[in-house]
């Protein structure tokens, strides 16, 4: 099966969805390491066939970038904000947009000022001139008929100029107040309206770190549980070496070995020529093949390969055992347990993959872990990986095993066959 599965790099959605988080885990390291080593490869065959480039010697155009260095000999970097002296962003945000309205808001109070000051005084010269040419003339005249009454009427005239030029300019102060109070409205309104975006980028942002948080939680888990599994895998290693039941019983088998790794994949001599690859078809990658396990091939590998080996007999090999079944679906194997108690199991052959599946009742609902049978001996896929020469030797040793740790899997009560039916004769027949 895993065999299977690393020369494919592609495994079926549905198998997938029957793995548990362990076995999720592991089989993601063995695909990946199986990447890596197929590319690592590929690059050597393409380094032996690609020319050797002529090595520069001339040191004096090489450039480089030398980092600053913090106390730590690690390169020295600042981020604003994170400083215990440093401001809050929204504190520096605020203070910008406050002085840029108020430089503003004075700019433009400034232009309006100096442009009234300049028409005060444009009007106040052609009042003054307009004055002294009407004073001068009457003074001409006063003098020339020695008219007191009319040189009084001249100071009273100047009094009225004098009256209306102060008028003029308390009726531009007043412009000019009532033009501040309607820009000063219109810079609160602005503010106003960007403390609304900024609370709404705050919840948002609120949001992102509670998933950020979420999602960091799951990996937390997802690590945990991996690291679990490796110490169960671990612990189980320890107590078969000392009980010795499992390499007793493999010693008729043969050597207890993992599954041998797949073939190593042939390269095509008229793409990979010295002079036809390119960089980016080097970079492409192995192209996923779809599985070609249909449910003949499956009765095919079961007669040809595990038939002869009795899998599925019980430790005596004189009958088929009682929690061994054929091909049936998930949902099949569910439908049988859900009226057992906890602790009840079935063995069944996957219908999408060379192998088996153990399919385990507990008290919150079922669990389903996938056995490799590509080699000559029997482990769960990324639990124990504890090898066994038969299935009868792998559930009786997991009798009084569990299969994981935080589980407590214990195969106590074997589920056998519906009445009047037989779901294994298409395979035995």
């Amino acid at each position: 099966m895993l065999k299977q599965i690393l020369a494919d790099m592609y495994i079926d959605p549905e198998l997938l969805a029957e793995l548990s988080e362990e076995q999720k885990q592991i089989l993601f390291f063995k695909m990946r390491e199986e990447q890596i080593r197929k590319w690592k490869e590929r690059e050597a065959k393409y380094e032996q066939n690609e020319p050797q480039k002529p090595i520069k010697t001339n040191k004096v155009s090489q450039r480089s970038v030398h980092w600053q260095l913090g106390a730590d000999d690690d390169v020295w970097v600042w981020v604003m904000g994170e400083h215990p002296s440093d401001k809050p962003y929204d504190v520096i945000c605020d203070e910008i947009i406050a002085e840029q309205a108020r430089k503003q808001a004075e700019k433009e109070a400034e232009v309006r000022r100096s442009a009234q000051e300049e028409e005060l005084s444009k009007l106040t010269e052609v009042l003054a001139v307009k004055s002294e040419a009407e004073t001068r003339d009457r003074w001409k005249h006063n003098v020339e008929n020695k008219n007191v009454a009319e040189v009084k009427a001249a100071e009273e005239m100047k009094i009225n100029v004098e009256n209306e030029i102060q008028s003029a300019a308390l009726r531009s102060q007043e412009k000019e107040i009532v033009k501040l109070e309607e820009r000063t409205q219109e810079i609160y309104m602005n503010w106003k309206d960007a403390q609304e975006v900024k609370q709404k980028i705050e919840k948002e942002d609120s949001e992102w770190q509670e998933t950020l948080r979420k999602s960091k939680a799951a990996d937390e888990r997802r690590r945990s549980m991996a690291k679990q599994a490796r110490d169960d895998y671990k612990r189980l290693s320890m107590q078969a070496i000392e009980r010795g039941s499992v390499v007793d019983k493999a010693k008729n088998f043969g050597d207890v070995k993992r599954p041998p790794l797949p073939p190593k994949p042939r390269l095509n001599q008229s793409t990979n020529s010295h002079c036809g690859i390119s960089r980016s078809e080097r970079r492409q990658g192995v192209k996923r093949l779809n599985s070609s396990c249909s449910r003949d091939n499956i009765i095919k590998w079961y007669k040809e390969e595990q038939l002869p080996l009795q899998a599925g007999w019980d430790s005596s090999r004189t009958s088929i055992a009682l929690w061994f079944h054929g091909i049936i679906s998930r949902l099949d194997s569910e439908d049988l347990l859900k009226n057992h108690i906890p602790g009840s199991f079935l063995l069944r052959v996957s219908e999408r993959i060379q192998g088996y599946v153990l399919s385990y009742r507990h008290a919150e609902g079922y669990m389903h872990f996938l056995i490799d049978a590509s080699g000559t001996s029997y482990s769960f896929l990324g639990v124990d990986q504890l090898q066994h020469a038969t299935l009868a030797d792998l559930v009786d040793y997991h009798k009084t095993e569990p299969i994981t740790s935080l589980g407590k899997e214990l195969l106590l009560y074997p589920c056998g066959q519906r009445k009047n039916s037989c779901d294994y004769s298409e395979l035995i027949s």
